[in-house]
């Protein structure tokens, strides 16, 4: 899944970084984009790490995947798997922005059932900002509890979680079509729901934050 080694081919992960990276490009004012890694040796289910030394973000699209083919040769992959400490720091810097914000997440796993209930708990509390998830699967799932994020956490202020499975949308579309439907899957939800984010006056400047979880603080790269 991570696999690097031959520049011509793109894994999945490239795929589906590119894929969205191109679509949002237009909407992205400044093309500067916060990366993390997680799942992790050192992260494990409590930490996520930058792509670049002092959280610095990413350039553009052409950064964002550079800095992934050098980190996946030397990332030691390690469970159990959570989204909880991802989706914190993405509620972070929503605070300190006060900026709409898509966090694009890909996996290519569940959540582990230990950490089912974290991850609940940050999606349901990032519903009260402005922040869209959109959760890409790049593995072969199965990914029922994907589908239970998407539509059955009634806590939520809004729908905020968008779920697709890289495999089954490349699979029914034929390969001229298939870039164009990925990315239409991926963000179909985002237009509502940043009406939605409108009407709860989530970007008003004098709005008065609720209280937040803590967001880990983001370790440096692995070393390479």
């Amino acid at each position: 899944m991570h696999d690097v080694a031959d520049p011509s081919l793109q894994n999945p992960y490239q795929q589906a970084l590119s894929i969205i990276a191109k679509a949002l490009w237009d909407f992205d004012d400044d093309h500067m984009i916060p990366v993390y890694g997680f799942g992790d040796k050192s992260t494990r289910d409590t930490g996520i790490f930058s792509f670049n030394a002092k959280d610095a973000p990413c350039k553009g699209l052409t950064a964002c995947v550079r800095r992934y083919c050098e980190l996946a040769t030397s990332v030691e992959l390690y469970g159990p798997t959570t989204f909880a400490p991802l989706i914190r720091q993405a509620v972070h810097l929503v605070r300190e922005t006060n900026e709409y914000h898509i966090l694009v997440i890909i996996a290519d796993g569940q959540v582990s059932p230990a950490c089912l209930q974290p991850t609940i708990d940050a999606i349901v509390e990032a519903s009260n900002y402005a922040l869209s998830i959109v959760m890409v699967g790049v593995g072969d799932g199965p990914w029922h509890t994907m589908d239970h994020f998407d539509d059955k956490l009634p806590k939520r202020r809004f729908d905020n979680f968008q779920f697709v499975d890289f495999n089954s949308v490349f699979a029914r579309y034929p390969s001229e079509r298939r870039e164009a439907a990925f990315a239409t899957h991926a963000l179909m939800e985002v237009p509502e729901q940043y009406q939605m984010i409108k009407r709860l006056g989530y970007l008003n400047p004098s709005r008065q934050l609720p209280n937040s979880g803590i967001a880990p603080t983001p370790l440096a790269p692995p070393v390479q």
